[in-house]
């Protein structure tokens, strides 16, 4: 599933391509994305809507969009869940297999496409409330941090991809952050010490930064043979597929040598998720 690196690269490229965009066609072509919208009141409101802005909340693409008819402003939310792709595409092209929304903004299509559906395009945004704060902000409070650890009975590493805790971590910088801080994934939240909360709070923020810096672990757009509508992975563009991955020190990367001391990465599995870290520099 994409985390906050990848969504935050995703909306920095779709932001300038759809700025000032007015949507003159809304086709809905899987319902379930819309997560209890009806189709017609998803329609009414984008239709002639213009995009105005695309920001980003954990794991969450917000769009801003002001409604033709009285310019009131509204927001629509999107996230991609595990296979989701939203790209622009020429209006030419065949609509792909799987398209769950596709958006008409005359000489481009905006395509949100989804293999499995368990994305979302909608026009609610009550998941929003129930995020913790944006770890790469300044109310990621390390002395909160601790506090909220020290009142959970989950394994750290379980803990800390509660999106009520910090928004945005997800399965492979938790396993990142943890071996940058030096932290066992299986010990509970509550029993770490002060200074290695302060570790993690600092090494989560790290991976994080330097992962968005450089890219993304997964491609996210895929809107055909130009280069220009191409979004870059990791190690900027241009790059080979899956350059990143020679940078992520323990994600799958079970049997390998530790990068520290070369003792075989172990995977294991916490909360029905892989979980890799090395058990020398990790005990």
């Amino acid at each position: 599933m994409p985390e906050l690196p990848e969504v935050e690269v995703l909306a920095r490229h779709l932001r300038c391509r759809l700025r000032g965009k007015v949507i003159q066609k809304v086709v809905v072509c899987r319902n379930k994305v819309l997560a209890g919208i009806s189709e017609s009141t998803f329609k009414r409101w984008l239709g002639g809507s213009q995009f105005v802005g695309l920001s980003r909340r954990g794991k969450y693409l917000l769009f801003s969009l002001r409604r033709a008819r009285n310019g009131r402003p509204f927001q629509m939310l999107g996230h991609l869940g595990m296979t989701g792709r939203m790209y622009l595409a020429e209006p030419d092209k065949p609509r792909p297999r799987h398209t769950a929304v596709m958006l008409g903004l005359g000489r481009l299509n905006f395509i949100f496409e989804d293999t499995r559906y368990f994305g979302r395009l909608t026009l609610d945004t009550k998941p929003l409330k129930a995020l913790g704060p944006e770890p790469l902000a300044d109310d990621f409070c390390p002395h909160q941090f601790r506090a909220a650890l020290s009142r959970s009975r989950q394994a750290v590493k379980v803990k800390i991809m509660d999106q009520r805790l910090v928004a945005g971590v997800g399965n492979i910088y938790a396993s990142e952050a943890l071996f940058r801080a030096r932290i066992n994934p299986r010990k509970p939240a509550r029993c770490l010490t002060d200074l290695e909360a302060r570790r993690l709070w600092k090494a989560i923020r790290q991976v994080l930064a330097e992962a968005t810096e450089r890219g993304s672990t997964i491609p996210l757009d895929f809107a055909g043979e130009r280069n220009a509508d191409r979004l870059f992975y990791f190690g900027g563009a241009g790059a080979r597929a899956g350059s990143y991955k020679e940078r992520l020190r323990v994600y799958d990367r079970a049997g390998q040598p530790c990068l520290r001391c070369r003792s075989p990465i172990q995977r294991v599995v916490q909360a029905l998720r892989s979980t890799f870290y090395c058990p020398n520099c990790q005990r």
